[in-house]
């Protein structure tokens, strides 16, 4: 059953962090970020920092 539900956990733990990213400590954004970009290419890391930059300003460091 969970396996059902796994698309929408994922959309929502993903919605919750950028909702709450702000609020997030440094080592713990960093952490999250390089979970997420861990896989992928420059390009995405590029494209997911401008992102969360965009969205909330604390975030450029």
């Amino acid at each position: 059953m969970a396996a059902d539900f796994d698309g929408e956990f994922l959309q929502a733990l993903g919605k919750a962090t950028i909702a709450r990213w702000s609020e997030l400590s440094q080592e713990a954004q960093q952490l999250l970020f390089e979970g997420a970009v861990q896989t992928k290419d420059d390009g995405f890391r590029e494209a997911l920092a401008v992102y969360l930059h965009d969205r909330h300003p604390r975030t450029a460091h």
